[in-house]
């Protein structure tokens, strides 16, 4: 169904609560709504440091924009499993991933065994976020963060603290606001970070004076091992296997629906849900119960800490599945290379 375009006028009491976070609409907020909210961020940004007048100059650097709003009203995540990985999982996005392994092979075992992070994870994200460098997004990062801070109601709080993220980040690392373009939620460079997550988890792996995640790939790759090990990745830890399930899950069983995990693996598994292939499993390891829709009928998995912490990086779990199923390619191919 194709979305609609409709203009909504939403008057300040209401700004939080009229819109939904699935309508397909356009909207456009009075005034009225949107002047406490960039006064708050004025208030916020001097107590950061900055004076009236550069926020106020950082902010008339910003334009509204309404594709980033459509955009973030149909993600790919809402797709069924068996449309949605058929866009990732491709014989050119593995091909380009053997390449860029073989081409930055010193780096990436450098990052791997620094951060302990398996290194098909780290080709699968940037892989998987950017095509090896090729699709970084097009959209201003600041009119990304500036529309989603101050007229996406449902997140309208986390980006405008992104939005204060990337006035420090610029700062800091020296970005050309002008040309700093990335996706429709502000996440910018080859494995695209948004900004508060390049400020924090960025290194310098080249040694050079900078991070520098919008042009070096070294970085980019020892930024995302850095990501993960900071997130928890266990090393040589299983990810996710897939379960055997009579007819349907038995209750009070529950799919995993982003919440911190709260199941342990010994509450998930029983006659009725049993590992596919039988495996030594710490049953006591927490553990989350993954959903995926094939065509005829539904697909389930047993997830565990390191899927968790793929899901850290974006909360679908049909990305992380992705990334996982997509490392595992990588890592079978590189094998099969190598024999």
């Amino acid at each position: 169904m194709e979305p609609v375009n409709i203009k909504q006028k939403i008057l300040a009491p209401l700004f939080f609560a009229a819109f939904s976070a699935t309508a397909n609409t356009s909207i456009l907020i009075e005034d009225s709504a949107v002047v406490p909210l960039k006064t708050e961020f004025l208030h916020t940004q001097q107590e950061l440091g900055f004076t009236k007048q550069e926020v106020e100059q950082f902010l008339g650097k910003a334009n509204y924009d309404q594709a980033v709003i459509d955009a973030m009203t149909k993600p790919w995540e809402a797709k069924p499993w068996h449309k949605y990985h058929p866009i990732f999982l491709t014989d050119k996005r593995l091909n380009a991933g053997l390449a860029f392994w073989n081409e930055h092979q010193a780096t990436i075992t450098k990052a791997s065994e620094k951060f302990g992070v398996a290194p098909e994870i780290i080709i699968a994200i940037i892989g998987i976020e950017t095509f090896y460098g090729g699709y970084m997004g097009n959209y201003p990062v600041v009119d990304a963060l500036y529309t989603l801070g101050f007229y996406y109601p449902p997140r309208a709080d986390f980006f405008r603290k992104e939005l204060s993220n990337l006035q420090t980040l610029v700062k800091e690392e020296q970005l050309d606001i002008n040309n700093l373009n990335g996706s429709y939620a502000g996440a910018m460079g080859f494995g695209q970070f948004i900004p508060s997550s390049y400020r924090h988890y960025a290194v310098d792996f080249d040694d050079d004076g900078r991070r520098d995640l919008l042009n070096n790939p070294v970085d980019a790759i020892g930024s995302v091992a850095n990501y993960f090990h900071q997130h928890g990745w266990k090393e040589n830890a299983p990810v996710v296997l897939p379960l055997s399930v009579d007819s349907e899950l038995p209750s009070p069983l529950k799919v995993w629906a982003g919440e911190k995990l709260h199941y342990r693996a010994a509450d998930i598994l029983s006659p009725q849900v049993s590992l596919a292939k039988a495996i030594d499993l710490d049953i006591s390891q927490p553990a989350m119960i993954v959903e995926l829709e094939q065509e005829n009928g539904n697909e389930y998995w047993l997830g565990l800490n390191n899927f968790y912490v793929i899901t850290r990086y974006n909360r679908s779990p049909l990305y992380a599945m992705a990334v996982y199923q997509f490392s595992q390619e990588l890592k079978n191919a590189s094998m099969m290379k190598d024999d």
